[in-house]
């Protein structure tokens, strides 16, 4: 019997409950979402950011290129340097939480509700998180998010944003998939799930805003990509010697 590997069931992406949910963000989908809030008026060269779930500081590094600065925390260290500190998100900050204009970051999967609505408490100016573009459906969601708290924003990508589980890929260097009988071929790595920017803003008086509006991003990851944005490919994804690319 051949798997099912048809997009409804690929989009499902699911992680255990004691996942790290590790996907690491793509550069130029963060550099996407900088640039619609540079549109909007947004003066992020004097504002703060935090990012809670920052992984290897791929995002973080991309909010460092336009926020005067960049707190960046996760629950588990990845061994990045710029990393401010281990520290779960998620629990009741009060007065240590940083003082910040914008919360951004690739949530983990299953706690994307509740990543949300932690960042709302805590950012002055708005909130930013990249999702599974089917995260906005669902009743509970609705009702335990979206219904009081809608985003402002729906910015689906036009282009698939390529995220493999640990490790960041460039969706032009092509990767080895052995075939399981000593063989295999190189293509370049691929992903069924769509993604979305979700964001929330406030207004001049700190309310947040409540008329959710539909905004593509349009292509733009050759545009947006820049030398240096991805690691060299991890050998255990490299063809063998004498594999044809």
């Amino acid at each position: 019997m051949n798997a099912n590997r048809s997009a409804a069931v690929m989009a499902q992406r699911a992680e255990p409950v004691d996942s790290l949910d590790d996907f690491p963000t793509p550069p130029w989908a963060t550099r996407a979402l900088l640039r619609f809030l540079r549109d909007q008026g947004e003066p992020l060269h004097l504002q703060h950011a935090w990012e809670p779930a920052c992984n290897r500081g791929y995002l973080a590094r991309v909010l460092g290129e336009e926020f005067d600065h960049v707190h960046a925390t996760d629950v588990h260290d990845y061994g990045w340097p710029g990393q401010a500190g281990i520290a779960d998100f998620l629990i009741p900050w009060g007065q240590d939480a940083p003082d910040v204009d914008w919360i951004i970051t690739n949530p983990p999967f299953r706690l994307g509700a509740d990543f949300i609505r932690q960042a709302l408490t805590y950012a002055r100016r708005g909130v930013a998180m990249l999702v599974r573009t089917s995260f906005v459906e669902g009743v509970d969601r609705y009702r335990s998010l979206f219904q009081e708290t809608p985003e402002a924003f729906v910015l689906p990508f036009v282009e698939r944003v390529v995220m493999w589980k640990g490790v960041l890929l460039d969706p032009d260097v092509p990767i080895w998939k052995p075939d399981g009988k000593g063989g295999g071929k190189a293509e370049k790595p691929t992903s069924a799930t769509s993604y979305s920017w979700l964001v929330w803003r406030r207004d001049d008086d700190a309310h947040l805003e409540r008329t959710t509006r539909f905004v593509r991003i349009p292509p733009c990851r050759l545009e947006l990509t820049r030398p240096g944005d991805y690691p060299p490919l991890p050998d255990h994804l490299k063809p063998p010697r004498g594999g044809l690319l």
